[in-house]
């Protein structure tokens, strides 16, 4: 028997090596996890009570570990002392722990993945530097949200709230730095930027601190992200409180730190919580569920077990809570495919002759490596929802509740997912069963209360009270003195472009200190490009004048609303209109008389051709029927034509010609009643399309965008343009015009054309404004002087305080009401016709091709002989009634008679007149 047995013993091991030994392999009775905390931080206190209470459920749990019970050895580290933190936590790694939770400062993790590395420990941290990478330390599990996504819903509510610019406040150290590299970065993708950035050592004294708050107090955003711990972050806001800094104006977004601190803490101190009162801040979502209230509920018997009796719980408590099980579960899977507890000295891990480190008690996990593959690949439903890796080491679907400080708590006013990238006050949980929506125009919080106790949003920037001289670049031009230009006398600027600017400077909430700076030698006009080029190298801080927006320009610089509309218009010379006796001909071109007379004469032939036949009104000798087309044709004109059309065809074309007749008729009217009793002005231009289809020269103002435009958007070649730097300019060349070395027209800017028709009364505008463009005010890419700038000149615009700078400075002469609204030629072309004569024309060929068919149709049925004479004298013959019982036709002829049995007393006494026939000249019997 025992020779039997022995014999299947020895056949198993051939058989299933690896289920024997799995088998065999006994779970280890106790098995140590470390922990590395501050004790008294407030995020350690609470990490410390989750860690216990985790264990207590796991041990009491046998479906987990199978027996094995989970302890955990607990080290009280310094996170903001660096290098005693680092001396700890490596006489930590002495100890064989098969997993680490912690650290919670991103510090010492930094130092312990590199040993966690070497020694083969996961380190189950919930530190949140963003730096922290599964790719650089394979042993680093992340089990919370990493500061990536945090600043990412930071940049979202900045971006929601349409501000542009903010100021970062953090702790100098890899937390603190790493997390505002992340939120710059976050802001640049939603084009925002951090205008100030200061850091501070944790040491920092209270003096220290109060500098840095004023220092940015100083600065001109208005939007203050604080990145701290809860120590340094609860005294900046009790002394920001002080300095006045948490009134109406200002937005305070704190990062997680600070819903931790006030989810922990049963009590906080009525002045510590009166001084952050309107203040936005984020905390980790967590979802409601059985096993998170559970915890909760069992919470203050955990917390008075372990000495923490004033610590509730916060988001990262359910987060450690949850690392413990990870590790659990882990452990379990690991057991199960027949891993084992072991240690083994690393021979590189010894100390130097004389050294005192004992880095030989410090031994690498065996199986490490493959106990960290069994945390990532955990998944299950914890306190914090669900516990899953994705494949860069984060947790899946991590989002963000967003917190407004009220009173003496905190409101939910939203939350941040991950997921759609979006502020939303849905609950993320709820939108994961759904693709996800990133339309920005879904986005939506609940209202806020800010500091200050105001509902209404921050603007979130003012003019910094220390804040430089503004150099505003201001056109020095040589024309058109009236918008903008240097005082000789004074060295002073003035026009129409300054006036509308301090007049908006006048109505901004707070003072701006700037000075002009001209540009531009005052001998001829600058090139406004060139100054948005300054602005861009910021040599200027702005530049105001008369500047038209365009496309090229708004790449490089932010523009204010217009204060004037403009575009590009041409300026031609223009001659009185005036009346003769020959007037009645003007509403018509040579072209529209002869095209018009033409189809007059066609629809009276035509409608000849279909009547002919049927109709005795047009029969008679060749004579009289000439008569009666050239009768009819005309006669229509005025719709007092005698013949009665008697054809289908016939009277569908005279339909549509009479159609066309009314509709050249009323125009014609028009027209003329406008060349008689209107001041008309002549030109030979009547839009771009004629400068185009041109040879000519254009003129155009010295430093105006119209060269450019006319050369790249209309494909005026460059030889043609002609720059003209002033008034007298611009009457000279269009005096000589194109042949006499002059212009044959000048396309410049509307406001331009007025002020110089006001004194010009032989030039006009031909046609209307080609382009639509406005001038207005740049500044360097997102300025907030832009946009409240923009704001103070719609308030100029609806007072009606615009409109009075305009009147001051650009009054018109007499001769301008007729000079700038230039009346285009009134004579009417055939291009406006063309439609109608088209219509008409396809009416008579259609008619024509219809009754030559049916005509040859008969003449096929009824003649034997076939021949073109006798298909038109068939044509030309009078068709015979259709209602006719016998013909009788004269000898020699195809002509019918009419019995007499047929004639009605109608006939009878009708008084004889003469049968027009065109085969024979009379019959008379």
């Amino acid at each position: 028997m025992e020779i039997a047995f022995l014999m299947l013993f020895v056949l198993s091991l051939l058989l299933f090596p690896n289920g024997i030994c799995k088998s065999l392999a006994a779970r280890p009775p106790v098995v140590n996890i470390g922990s590395i905390l501050q004790f008294n931080s407030t995020i350690g206190g609470v990490s410390a009570v989750a860690i216990h209470a985790a264990l207590e459920d796991i041990n009491a749990d046998p479906t987990v570990l199978n027996g094995t019970t989970l302890q955990v050895m607990l080290k009280d580290t310094n996170c903001y002392d660096g290098f005693l933190g680092m001396v700890q936590a490596l006489q930590f790694m002495e100890t064989d722990v098969i997993a680490i939770i912690g650290p919670q400062c991103s510090t010492i993790a930094h130092i312990i993945s590199y040993v966690a590395n070497e020694l083969q420990v996961p380190l189950m941290s919930f530190a949140s530097d963003a730096t922290l990478s599964s790719i650089q330390f394979p042993f680093f599990v992340r089990t919370a949200p990493s500061d990536l996504y945090q600043m990412a819903a930071v940049a979202a509510i900045v971006d929601y709230n349409q501000w542009k610019l903010v100021t970062a406040i953090y702790v100098d150290d890899d937390y603190g730095r790493n997390g505002i590299a992340a939120l710059d970065d976050a802001l640049a993708a939603r084009r925002c930027k951090i205008s100030y950035k200061v850091g501070f050592p944790v040491t920092a004294k209270k003096s220290e601190l109060i500098n840095l708050l004023v220092q940015v107090s100083y600065m001109e955003s208005r939007i203050i992200i604080l990145h701290t711990g809860a120590g340094p972050g609860l005294k900046l806001f009790s002394m920001a409180n002080r300095l006045g800094m948490m009134a109406n104006g200002y937005v305070w977004i704190a990062t997680d730190w600070l819903s931790a601190y006030l989810d922990a803490n049963s009590s906080v101190a009525a002045e510590t919580i009166n001084g952050m009162q309107g203040v936005l801040t984020l905390r980790p979502h967590i979802p409601n569920s059985k096993m998170k209230s559970n915890l909760i509920s069992k919470w203050s018997r955990q917390s008075q077990k372990y000495n923490n009796s004033d610590l509730r719980i916060s988001a990262y408590g359910f987060y450690v809570y949850d690392s413990v099980w990870a590790v659990a579960h882990a452990l379990d899977a690991f057991f199960n495919d027949g891993g084992r507890i072991s240690f083994s000295n690393d021979s590189r891990l010894r100390d130097t002759t004389g050294g005192t480190l004992h880095l030989e008690a410090m031994s690498t996990f065996d199986m490490g490596n493959e106990l960290k593959d069994k945390i990532r690949k955990v998944n299950f439903s914890g306190v914090s929802g669900q516990v899953h890796f994705d494949n860069t080491g984060n947790l899946i679907h991590p989002a963000y509740d967003i917190i407004n400080v009220i009173g003496n708590g905190m409101r939910t006013i939203g939350f941040w997912s991950n997921y759609s990238g979006l502020l939303s006050t849905v609950t993320p949980e709820s939108l994961y069963s759904k693709p996800p929506n990133t339309s920005l125009a879904n986005q939506h919080l609940y209202d806020v209360i800010w500091p200050g106790e105001t509902a209404q949003r921050p603007r979130g920037w003012v003019f910094p009270s220390n804040a430089k001289e503004l150099k505003i670049g201001v056109p020095n031009r040589f024309s058109f003195k009236e918008f903008v230009t240097k005082d000789d006398v004074t060295g002073s600027m003035k026009g129409y472009c300054i006036d509308v600017f301090t007049q908006a400077l006048a109505l901004l909430p707070y003072p701006v200190t700037y000075k002009f700076v001209p540009f531009g030698s005052g001998t001829e006009n600058p090139h406004f490009d060139k100054i948005i080029q300054l602005i861009e190298s910021n040599e200027f801080d702005g530049a105001i004048g008369d500047i038209a927006i365009t496309m090229n320009r708004t790449k490089l610089a932010d523009f204010t609303q217009p204060f004037i509309e403009t575009g590009l218009v041409i300026l031609s010379p223009v001659k009185k209109h005036i009346t003769t006796s020959w007037a009645f001909l003007q509403p018509f071109t040579l072209e529209m008389w002869c095209v018009t007379g033409l189809f007059f004469l066609i629809v009276g032939v035509v409608v000849w051709v279909l009547e002919h036949r049927i109709n005795d009104e047009f029969r008679g000798s060749p004579r009289q029927q000439m008569i009666t087309i050239f009768w009819f044709s005309f006669s229509t004109l005025f719709f007092a034509h005698r013949e009665n059309t008697m054809s289908t065809l016939g009277r569908g074309v005279l339909i549509i010609w009479l159609f066309v007749v009314l509709i050249i008729q009323s125009s014609y009217t028009a027209s003329l009643t406008s060349i008689l009793t209107v001041q008309q002005l002549d030109t030979s231009i009547r839009g771009i399309d004629d400068l185009k289809n041109s040879d000519d020269p254009i003129g155009f103002q010295v430093g105006s965008f119209a060269q450019d435009y006319m050369a790249l958007e209309l494909n005026i070649s460059r030889s043609r343009l002609r720059a003209l730097g002033s008034p007298q300019e611009y009457a000279e060349a269009l005096k000589l015009g194109p042949k006499k070395g002059g212009v044959m027209a000048i396309v410049d800017e509307r406001p331009y054309v007025e002020l110089f028709l006001s004194s010009n009364c032989k030039i006009g505008v031909a046609g209307s404004d080609f382009t639509s463009r406005g001038w207005g005010f740049a500044f360097p890419r997102d300025s907030p002087l832009q946009v409240d700038l923009s704001t103070a000149i719609l308030t100029l615009s609806e007072n009606g305080e615009l409109q009075r700078i305009h009147d001051k400075w650009l009054k018109t002469g007499e001769c301008a009401a007729d000079s700038s609204e230039f009346i285009d030629s009134n004579q009417l072309r055939l291009e406006s016709f063309c439609g109608l004569f088209l219509i008409c024309g396809v009416a008579c060929i259609l008619s024509l091709t219809i009754y030559f068919a049916i005509m040859l149709r008969k003449y096929l049925r009824h003649e034997p002989k076939k021949s073109l004479r006798r298909f038109i004298s068939f044509v030309d013959d009078k068709e015979p009634p259709k209602n006719r019982k016998r013909s009788l036709s004269l000898p020699g002829t195809s002509t019918p008679m009419t019995p007499m049995s047929s004639l009605t007393a109608v006939d009878i006494e009708r008084p004889a007149r003469p049968v027009r026939n065109g085969s024979i000249a009379d019959i008379e019997s």
